[in-house]
């Protein structure tokens, strides 16, 4: 699949059984194809505030939020790639824009050591996001094994499945190892849909016939509530 820097669309989600997520991949069959990565290991560190306010912000369902954080798609070394993310939701439609770069130049980048010198909007638009939310630092580490699966028509219409989810606040590093606490119920699938326009018969049947609900998820948010948050309120971080 070609790398895109861009993205706007909706990003619908749902937690799944296991017997619903066999439903809607027999469903899927005849539209859809896993990509050419297949099932991955998506590392991620979330950068905040002290105060932890993006988070906040987010959880409190607002109209507009934003986030930064820095992906990659393997465990990574200083010198492979990563990609640096500014992802904002409005009115419902999520928009995504990113650049790749080597770790140790993301990392030095984003914690403040040295400029970005490529000369790019979207360097622009994450330096003003690092000036306005300053000081920001790296907050969590998510990991989860990730299914992707795109349409046979050539459309935009997208679906992952994500799995085995795992959160921590130490060595907060793309090049380390996975591990964490588990943010999913044992068994449970995180699906997302995501699409410029509107979700196939197809799909919508298959969700309807199956009882699968639309469910507001953060991955960050998440971890915050049920990991972070609580250990706060007892002037400790969890592991």
């Amino acid at each position: 699949m070609a790398y895109q820097s861009v993205f706007s669309r909706y990003e619908l989600k749902y937690l799944l059984t296991p017997a619903q997520k066999k439903q809607v991949l027999l469903a899927m069959q005849p539209y859809m194809k896993l990509d050419d990565y297949g099932r991955t290991t998506i590392r991620n560190i979330y950068y905040d505030t002290p105060s932890y306010r993006l988070v906040r912000q987010s959880l409190e369902r607002p109209a507009y939020k934003e986030k930064l954080r820095i992906r990659s798609y393997a465990q990574a070394d200083p010198f492979s790639p990563v990609y640096v993310e500014l992802k904002k939701k409005y009115d419902g439609i999520v928009y995504k824009r990113r650049i790749a770069l080597p770790e140790r130049e993301a990392m030095a980048w984003i914690s403040g050591n040295c400029p970005c010198l490529r000369e790019e909007q979207i360097v622009r638009e994450i330096d003003y996001f690092k000036c306005f939310y300053t000081p920001l630092e790296p907050k969590v580490f998510l990991s989860y094994e990730r299914e992707a699966y795109y349409a046979l028509d050539g459309s935009d219409f997208r679906v992952t499945f994500d799995e085995s989810i795992l959160s921590r606040q130490r060595n907060l590093s793309l090049c380390d190892g996975i591990w964490g606490t588990p943010l999913l119920s044992a068994g449970q699938t995180l699906m997302e849909i995501k699409c410029a326009g509107g979700i196939p018969l197809w799909m919508t049947a298959v969700l309807s016939e199956e009882g699968i609900f639309k469910a507001s998820y953060s991955k960050y948010g998440t971890a915050y509530q049920k990991m972070i948050y609580p250990y706060l309120q007892g002037g400790r971080k969890y592991a």
